[in-house]
């Protein structure tokens, strides 16, 4: 039987992480008689990209045989509605984690995480359901962070921090320590700019850029 392993965005992040699911699964191809594809939500005809076959959302529920997915989308709310249409039918996410990471003792990850090269995650660290980690990033002890939160590259997330869903750290950002039964906090839908440096707890659904990062002003 067939087992096939959709990629779901053929964007620039999942162009990126194909080779790392191609080298995951190296070992085990001709064992899952695997096949690795692209999926496009919309595709309105089949084709290759970077020698991949891609094929449609629709196509993808259609096929006959073992599927598995994950979502390499950036805008979260999408993910989440692409994830539970693809969990409604059944289809199981597989994680995604690069052979570069790094992980150290004691952490919880959810499922769907997608996890890329020399990322770092030390201990005692909780992630949530379908987290997304670009190149770089460091995470360090007893951090908590919710569903859907996505880490641009390098982000370097210090420890104690708490993080709710849908949050977006950007390129580059420094996250400060929190303290032991009093982490900072940065709110459900929350984004952090590109280079920022939290200091403080950023409300929910807040934009905060520079250093130290503040509130932006529209």
């Amino acid at each position: 039987m067939n087992t096939y392993f959709g990629l779901i965005g053929a964007g620039g992040h999942g162009r990126e992480v194909m080779p790392m699911l191609r080298g995951m699964l190296q070992d085990k191809i001709a064992e899952l008689n695997a096949h690795l594809l692209f999926v496009v939500e919309n595709l309105e005809q089949e084709t290759q990209i970077n020698g991949y076959r891609a094929i449609s959302l629709q196509a993808f529920f259609e096929l006959e045989g073992v599927k598995r997915f994950n979502v390499a989308i950036g805008d979260s709310k999408v993910r989440q509605r692409i994830a539970e249409a693809c969990l409604a039918r059944k289809i199981e996410p597989f994680s995604l984690v690069a052979n570069s990471v790094t992980m150290l003792d004691n952490n919880e990850i959810g499922e769907g995480c997608m996890i890329s090269e020399q990322t770092i995650i030390t201990s005692n660290v909780r992630i949530g359901r379908f987290f997304q980690a670009n190149n770089q990033c460091n995470i360090s002890h007893d951090c908590v962070l919710g569903d859907y939160v996505t880490f641009a590259p390098g982000v370097k997330c210090n420890g104690n921090v708490a993080i709710g869903d849908h949050a977006y750290i950007g390129a580059g950002a420094l996250i400060k320590q929190g303290r032991q039964g009093k982490p900072l906090l940065i709110g459900a839908g929350a984004v952090v700019g590109m280079g920022a440096v939290v200091v403080k707890d950023v409300e929910p659904n807040t934009t905060v850029v520079g250093n130290p990062a503040r509130p932006m002003v529209k």
